[in-house]
């Protein structure tokens, strides 16, 4: 009988405890995402913003931890420590999306997607069959981010296709894919790391790159490779993953709120992208940056230039049925 008084004493003792101070006594999620961005950039404010919403959105259940500024390790290093669940989330890069999901480069192939509306566009309608391909590996999609718009920058002019592959161009080799696509079009390729880029353009093993503004802005690679073609070759995409063990540790009734702010911090970041690349640009043009700017025409003899080798490409680079449906979105 006084077991009995004392179990209902201690239901009743629960039931008029406040609900914020029940959460508190209840096992807190604790997530570590890893990003190579610098905590002072608009994608390390919106990867903190989405730490605190997270707190509030579970009552502090879930505690998200990020660490900045590239400290737990390249992509490569994080996906390994992913798969170990030493951390549980992370911010990928194309090169590291494709280390997960091959078929994802395809967002990337030279000159398919050419505007911000394109690449809205084909985001939106085949985010299903993109999300496919990361959950097969076991991971779960909590945003899309675009990192900017690639584009060449070279020691001398850059117009049509002939132009380029008469300059040496620096490839990392982390996109192997895209190297493929480039090497299969007649260019001339050098492997340069991107923390050599600088040094190997001021010794002249390489007069090109391609890269974001933002990142030749901070790089400063644009005081040697002085020109700019507008031409966009590629929209350079990111995502923010989480790996399977993490996600089912989460209660499941927050798991769709979480998912929800995770796509209100895509549509900020991609806000801020645009506005950054703006502003890199600007800045550039300020320093000595020139732009060479392509006619309808111009652009036309790449799309050709692509097209004309784009068979081969489907068959070992990129993916065909990916890229069959980015074109029917498109078109």
């Amino acid at each position: 009988m006084k077991k009995l008084i004392s179990t209902a004493a201690v239901a009743a003792f629960c039931f008029l405890l406040p609900p914020a101070v029940l959460m508190s006594q209840q096992r807190t999620v604790t997530i570590k995402l890893a990003s190579l961005a610098p905590e002072n950039t608009p994608w390390g404010a919106a990867l903190n913003k989405m730490a605190a919403d997270w707190s509030v959105a579970t009552n502090g259940a879930v505690r998200l931890v990020v660490y900045h500024n590239g400290v737990a390790g390249g992509e490569s290093d994080v996906l390994r420590k992913l798969r170990l669940n030493q951390i549980q989330a992370a911010v990928f890069t194309s090169a590291g999306m494709n280390l997960i999901s091959p078929s994802i480069i395809t967002l990337s192939c030279p000159f398919l997607i050419r505007t911000d509306d394109e690449l809205d566009k084909v985001i939106n309608e085949l985010r299903p069959q993109l999300e496919a391909g990361i959950d097969k590996a076991g991971f779960v999609t909590l945003a899309w981010s675009k990192v900017g718009w690639v584009r060449f920058f070279s020691r001398r002019p850059v117009y049509v296709p002939v132009d380029m592959k008469k300059q040496k161009l620096a490839v990392g080799n982390d996109m192997p894919s895209l190297n493929d696509a480039f090497r299969t079009m007649g260019y001339q390729l050098v492997e340069t790391s991107l923390n050599d880029t600088l040094v190997s353009l001021n010794s002249g093993a390489i007069d090109a790159v391609f890269q974001s503004p933002v990142n030749a802005a901070v790089s400063q690679l644009f005081g040697i490779a002085k020109n700019m073609s507008t031409l966009r070759i590629a929209p350079f995409m990111g995502a923010i993953l989480l790996n399977r063990a993490a996600w089912r540790s989460i209660p499941e009734q927050y798991r769709d709120k979480l998912l929800s702010i995770g796509r209100e911090i895509e549509i900020q970041n991609n806000q801020n992208v645009k506005k950054m690349e703006d502003d890199a640009i600007a800045a550039m043009l300020q320093n000595g940056l020139i732009i060479n700017e392509c006619s309808p025409e111009q652009e036309q003899e790449w799309i050709d230039d692509v097209n004309r080798v784009m068979p081969r490409l489907l068959e070992k680079t990129f993916d065909k049925e990916l890229y069959n449906n980015i074109k029917n979105v498109i078109e």
